[in-house]
């Protein structure tokens, strides 16, 4: 008969398990498209491609300001 856990320590199992899954991906550019602006001097990364053109606009539109 398996002993019962109380639920605290389940969770801590949990958390533990998942924390270097989190790790590993926090401040990874794997997965992220560049996005040259400025003539080069900034880069940014992206998730959506569809995207580039959108924040390459709204970048120049700041810098107009």
């Amino acid at each position: 008969m398996k002993k019962n856990r109380p639920l605290a320590t389940q969770r801590q199992k949990t958390i533990q398990a998942l924390t270097p899954q989190i790790a590993a991906t926090c401040g990874s550019i794997k997965g992220k498209y560049a996005v040259v602006l400025d003539g080069g001097k900034t880069t940014i990364y992206i998730s959506d491609k569809s995207r580039e053109a959108e924040i390459i606009e709204r970048y120049k539109q700041r810098r107009a300001k």
